[in-house]
């Protein structure tokens, strides 16, 4: 993986993609949460990066992608993350979103229908505004205070405790919050304004329509707000196959990386996309041919 640097006029954001880049294969993209950084899909980019092109983010304004200036939207987000993909000649991109980054995900594919192949939702909602209550929305947007209110020594543990079952998810977390030791006003003006713009997302009351095969993933003992409820909601009323992981929290694909990884795996592979469609193609044509 190789760390690159995408310059925006608010700042810029780094990011990490396969040295051996194909863009005729399907590619990888992994958006993480909020607060998190890159290393949280470390267990999937190291299982995937010699099977699949892999792409991966420190979203703005967290960790490598500071400082950045914190008046952007989540369309900018999505804008800027199309830039990326544009630059580097990703041609097939899958994303995969891990709660905010399957906010991003349904936002990027509202701008830019038809970019997105397949679409895997870890822990994540949808972001139609029907699946959310007034006071759910109204809280989202005063979220930044609560943050510097908790002791930061409480914040760690119950951000770190809150979103995984294992230890390894919960060091993990523990790691990347650590990344703002010593400046919990950083952190609260991330993660206030991550819940703020997810917040004018929803009540743009647009029609977030997943437009492309997608498969939604959620943790059976995620404690996230109404993560759990919003998936039943979205599987039911969609029809998109829901995955239940056992045993695991909101960061599923830590707490359970080996099930997760053959998830997303099947999932990809089912898509056929790049070469190796053209691969099949072709080998059906030959074998087509042999048997005349």
């Amino acid at each position: 993986m190789i760390e690159k640097v995408y310059k925006t006029s608010c700042g810029e954001i780094h990011y990490w993609i396969s040295e051996d880049f194909k863009s005729d294969e399907a590619t990888l993209v992994f958006l993480p949460g909020l607060t998190a950084d890159h290393r949280l899909f470390e267990k999937q980019t190291e299982y995937f990066e010699s099977k699949y092109n892999v792409l991966v983010w420190d979203a703005p304004a967290h960790a490598s992608s500071w400082p950045f200036h914190m008046n952007f939207t989540l369309m900018d987000k999505a804008n800027w993350l199309d830039q990326i993909l544009a630059y580097e000649n990703v041609l097939h991109p899958v994303f995969i979103g891990q709660s905010m980054g399957g906010y991003v995900s349904q936002m990027y594919m509202e701008m830019f229908p038809g970019k997105v192949k397949g679409f895997v939702s870890i822990d994540s909602c949808p972001l139609q505004r029907k699946y959310m209550t007034w006071l759910e929305v109204k809280l989202l947007k005063i979220m930044e205070p609560v943050y510097r209110w908790y002791s930061w020594k409480k914040l760690l543990k119950a951000g770190s405790d809150g979103v995984a079952t294992t230890e390894y998810g919960r060091k993990l977390m523990l790691d990347m919050m650590m990344h703002y030791d010593g400046n919990q006003d950083r952190y609260a003006k991330i993660a206030g304004h991550g819940y703020r713009i997810l917040a004018e997302a929803v009540e743009a009351n647009l029609p977030y329509e997943i437009n492309c095969p997608a498969l939604l993933i959620c943790g059976e003992k995620d404690a996230a707000g109404s993560a759990k409820r919003y998936n039943k909601a979205w599987h039911k009323k969609t029809g998109i196959p829901m995955e239940w992981i056992k045993g695991a929290g909101h960061n599923s694909n830590t707490d359970a990386p080996e099930i997760v990884n053959g998830l997303i795996r099947k999932f990809v592979d089912g898509l056929q996309l790049g070469s190796r469609e053209k691969d099949q193609f072709e080998t059906k044509v030959t074998r087509k041919f042999e048997a005349i």
